[in-house]
């Protein structure tokens, strides 16, 4: 029964993704001509056009995705492979601990790999074609490395510790004591992150620009924000995308402006970018969005503390782990691989109260800065990114964690009123 059940949400989860995949390619494709009237003055046909052809094009790259994704889960799962790999790891690795560590690598290095073409093709093919990409093979084997062994440094203590709790000091309501660790792990990494995890990967440095400086000091006092440190990143090092952002928490709280950001915006336009960011704090969506996040790391533990010992999930889907081995590692491996489909159809609901924030950002932002100067800032950046105009609204329902542009900007119009 658990198979049927796990095969009909695949197969939903599979052509609802499929479906609205190619929504947005016919809707962007029969738009493609003529630039909405709202943005007729400021983006050409040529730029309009351009959008279009790179929307469709990562769509089209997701359907291929899509069809990968379904087949290495049903080959770990209803093939066998993950019972497989689990017996071929078991005769090899005596101990426990160290077994169920193996297997947790072994999974992720799999499903790395075979995500690795694609990863590929999109930089240096895709991203490439429309003048996005600034990375060399070089950096891309660089990084890859840096995040394996990143990870590896990370994941295998934060493991390590979890199985020899579990072999210590075993207790029904072990989840809870997962989660509680978890928990913790999760905001230590928030706390390093910007001056110990990030600088790895690329540098930062002061910003250094008096009039921006001035803008945004006045800016924070006017918002009644304790504001820590700016920084520039050197995002373009790696693509020609530009983005602004917040990262870490007291001490270690910091603005980051991409480099690419600032030379596309005036002085006026990233003041205005930065008090939408603003806008964020000030509505503590950051606090609700990790709040909810460790609510519902409470429930996914809860539901795996539930099922791990229950025979049907692991048959259900294929799985039989041996007798005499310990179950955690097999089961932490099977619920991750799973819990997509299982949770797919809460994408819209949260995709809802993203675009939720992003209104009541805006809103902030209007009363805090110059709402035209927002707007300005917004259009450059859907130009400079090729962000398609004319989203099909059920694919941009469902999936878009910001409103479509036309309405984010009426919106905005409106706020001025």
């Amino acid at each position: 029964m658990f198979s049927i059940i796990f095969i009909v949400l695949l197969l939903i989860q599979t052509l609802t993704q499929c479906y609205l995949s190619v929504r947005q390619i016919r809707y962007v494709s029969q738009h493609k001509g003529q630039v909405p009237e709202a943005f007729a003055h400021k983006i050409s046909l040529t730029s309009h056009q351009r959008a279009a052809d790179y929307t469709i094009a990562r769509q089209r790259l997701h359907l291929i995705e899509i069809f990968i994704n379904v087949i290495v889960l049903l080959g770990f799962t209803l093939f066998g492979g993950l019972t497989a790999l689990n017996n071929l790891i078991a005769e090899h690795i005596s101990s426990p601990i160290w077994y169920q560590i193996l297997l947790l690598i072994t999974v992720s290095a799999i499903s790395q790999i075979i995500s690795l073409p694609l990863a590929w093709y999109r930089t240096f093919v895709l991203e490439q074609s429309f003048g996005f990409n600034r990375m060399t093979p070089g950096l891309f084997i660089k990084d890859l490395i840096k995040e394996t062994l990143l990870g590896l440094v990370i994941s295998i203590p934060l493991f390590y510790g979890l199985f020899a709790f579990l072999e210590a000091f075993y207790t029904p309501y072990w989840w809870v004591w997962a989660w509680a660790g978890f928990s913790v792990f999760m905001l230590i990494m928030m706390f390093i992150g910007p001056t110990i995890i990030m600088p790895l990967f690329n540098k930062f440095t002061p910003l250094d620009n008096p009039e921006l400086q001035e803008r945004i000091q006045s800016l924070a006092k006017r918002a009644n924000f304790a504001l820590k440190a700016l920084f520039v990143m050197d995002g373009s090092k790696r693509s020609a995308h530009g983005n602004a952002f917040f990262t870490g928490f007291g001490k270690n709280r910091r603005i980051v402006f991409f480099d690419t950001l600032l030379s596309k915006l005036t002085p006026a336009e990233i003041e205005a970018v930065l008090a939408h960011e603003l806008g964020h704090f000030k509505h503590k969506h950051i606090i609700k969005r990790l709040i909810m996040m460790f609510v519902m790391m409470f429930v996914f533990f809860a539901v795996l503390g539930f099922l791990i010992d229950k025979v049907w999930f692991y048959a259900g889907l294929g799985v039989f782990p041996g007798i005499s081995q310990p179950i955690y590692g097999i089961a932490i491996v099977l619920f991750m691989l799973v819990l997509p489909v299982f949770t797919f159809l809460y994408t819209p609901i949260s995709s809802w109260f993203s675009r939720k924030d992003e209104f009541e950002a805006d809103s902030y932002a209007a009363k805090q800065s110059d709402a035209h100067e927002l707007i300005s800032a917004l259009v450059k950046l859907y130009d400079d990114n090729a962000s398609t105009l004319t989203p099909d609204p059920v694919h941009s329902a469902f999936y878009d964690s910001h409103p479509p542009a036309s309405i984010r900007i009426a919106h905005l119009k409106a706020a001025m009123h």
